[in-house]
C-alpha cells in the first residue's frame, strides 16, 4: 500500500503550495490562475548554494541536474523557516514521457523522506491521468486560462527579447513586461482576456505597446537558446544565461513553451497512428492539438498584422525542418524538437546557438549536440556550441566557452556589414 500523502480536500482551504520556478514570465501568470482559482500558491525563488547543496544532500548524484535543483529548491525553502511545513504541500509537472522528468515526483517524495519531511504532500500537474490528487482539480475553465496565459507567456517573453537590448530608455522593456504580466492577472480574474475573439484582442493591444517602445535598432550578435525544457528556460539551471548575454550586447531568441506542448501532443498521435492507440485518447489529443495549433498561427497573424518583429513559421513548419536533420520517431526528453528549433533559429537569422543540456541527459546530448555537424552541412555558416551544466560546473567555464563562440559571431558580424 502507498505511503503517499494524499492532498485532500480540506488541505486545499489553507495549505500553502509551493511552485518550483522555471519561466519567470509564464509561471507568474500560471501561478496567478491558480491564486484566482482560490488556491493559495507561492513561486520560489530561492537560489545560491543553499539549492544546489540541499538537491546534492537529499538526490543521488547521478541524478539529472534538473531534478537535483527542482528538488534542492524545494526542500531549501522549507527548510528555511519561511512555511509551516504542517500547512504546505509542494506541486510539480508530470510528463507521463520517456524522460527522467516523469520520474521527479517519486525522487521528490524520497528525498521529503530523507529529509524527515515526509508528510508534505506532493502534487502531480499532469494532464495524463497521473498520481490523481482530490484537493487539485484542474476544471475547463483553468485549463483555458492556463493556456492562454502559456500563449500570452510566450508572446511576452518573445518580444521582450526582441527589444530589450535595442530601446532608449534602460529596462524599459521589462517594465512593460512586469504591467502586462499585472494586467493580464487582473483580467483572468473578471474571466477576461482568454475566451474568442478577447484573446487576439489583448495580443493585439501588447504586441502594439512592444512596437511603440522607443528602440535604436543596430546591428548585434543575435543568439538563440535551445536545450533541455529546464535548462533552457531556468536561470538558475543555466547560471542566468539570458543575462550575460544582454551584457554581451546581445539579442536572444527562445522558443516558446507551447511549441513543447504541442510537440507533447503530437508524439501521442504519432504513436496512435504507429500502435493503434486507445481510440478515444487520441480523438481527444487531436482535438486539442488542433485547439492550440490554430491559438499558435492566431497569435503569430497578430504579430505579423501589426508589427515588424520578427515571428517563427509555426509548429508545423518546424516539423518540416526536423526532418531535414532527424527521424519523428527520436522522441525521448526534447527529442526531434530541439534538432526543429535549432534548424528553426539558424533559418530565421539567430545562427548562433546555444544548446543547454545536463551533463549525461543522453537523449539531449544526440539531439542537440549529437545534431550538430549534420545541422552544418546544411546551413554552413551555423555557429552553435553545446554547454553542459551540473553541479560540478563553473559559470566562469560554461561563460569562456560562449564568449568564444560570441567572438566567432562578432566576426562574422563585422564582415557581412563591410561586405554590405
Amino acid at each position: 500500500m502507498s505511503d503517499n500523502v494524499v492532498f485532500d480536500k480540506e488541505m486545499a482551504k489553507d495549505y500553502t503550495i509551493l511552485i518550483p520556478m522555471m519561466c519567470p514570465i509564464h509561471f507568474t501568470l500560471l501561478k496567478n490562475v491558480l491564486v484566482n482559482s482560490r488556491y493559495k500558491v507561492e513561486l520560489l525563488d530561492n537560489t545560491g548554494p543553499g539549492v544546489i547543496e540541499a538537491g546534492l544532500k537529499y538526490v543521488h548524484n547521478d541524478t539529472c541536474y534538473p531534478a537535483l535543483l527542482v528538488i534542492g529548491q524545494m526542500i531549501d525553502a522549507l527548510k528555511s523557516g519561511k512555511y509551516d511545513v504542517h500547512k504546505t504541500a509542494l506541486i510539480i509537472t508530470q510528463t507521463g514521457g520517456g524522460c527522467r522528468a516523469s520520474n521527479y515526483i517519486y525522487l521528490l517524495r524520497k528525498a521529503l523522506k530523507k529529509a524527515d519531511l515526509a508528510f508534505v504532500p506532493v502534487i502531480s500537474l499532469n494532464f495524463s491521468g497521473l498520481d490523481s490528487q482530490p484537493g487539485f482539480k484542474i476544471n475547463l475553465n483553468m485549463f483555458r486560462k492556463m493556456l492562454a496565459a502559456l500563449l500570452y507567456g510566450d508572446l511576452l517573453m518573445d518580444l521582450e527579447n526582441q527589444t530589450k537590448v535595442y530601446t532608449k530608455v534602460a529596462n524599459a522593456a521589462e517594465e512593460l513586461t512586469a504591467r502586462w504580466i499585472e494586467q493580464l492577472s487582473w483580467l483572468f480574474k473578471d474571466n477576461k482576456a482568454y475566451r474568442g475573439k478577447e484573446l487576439p484582442k489583448y495580443m493585439r493591444m501588447i504586441v502594439k505597446d512592444y512596437a511603440a517602445l522607443p528602440l535604436e535598432r543596430k546591428p548585434k550578435v543575435k543568439v538563440g537558446i535551445v536545450g533541455e525544457i529546464y535548462i533552457k528556460y531556468s536561470s538558475l539551471g543555466n547560471n542566468n544565461l539570458e543575462a550575460f548575454l544582454k551584457s554581451q550586447d546581445c539579442e536572444v531568441r527562445i522558443p516558446g513553451v507551447v511549441g513543447f506542448i504541442l510537440y507533447s501532443i503530437y508524439n501521442v498521435l504519432e504513436d496512435g497512428k504507429l500502435y493503434g492507440d486507445n481510440n478515444a485518447k487520441v480523438a481527444l489529443f487531436k482535438t486539442a492539438y488542433k485547439y492550440i495549433l490554430n491559438k499558435e498561427k492566431m497569435m503569430n497573424e497578430v504579430i505579423r498584422k501589426n508589427s515588424d518583429f520578427m515571428v517563427f513559421d509555426g509548429f508545423e513548419a518546424l516539423i518540416a525542418k526536423a526532418e531535414k536533420v532527424i527521424g519523428l520517431g527520436t522522441k525521448m526528453g526534447e527529442g526531434w524538437l530541439l534538432t526543429g528549433e535549432i534548424m528553426e533559429l539558424v533559418e530565421s537569422g539567430y545562427k548562433n546557438v546555444i544548446c543547454t543540456q545536463p551533463f549525461g541527459c543522453l537523449p539531449n546530448h544526440i539531439v542537440g549536440k549529437g545534431m550538430v555537424r549534420k545541422i552544418r552541412t546544411i546551413e554552413k555558416d551555423s555557429n552553435i556550441v553545446a554547454i553542459d551544466y551540473d553541479p560540478g560546473a563553473t559559470s566562469v567555464n560554461q561563460e569562456n566557452r560562449i564568449k568564444l563562440m560570441l567572438a566567432i559571431a562578432k566576426e562574422a558580424l563585422e564582415k557581412d556589414g563591410e561586405e554590405k
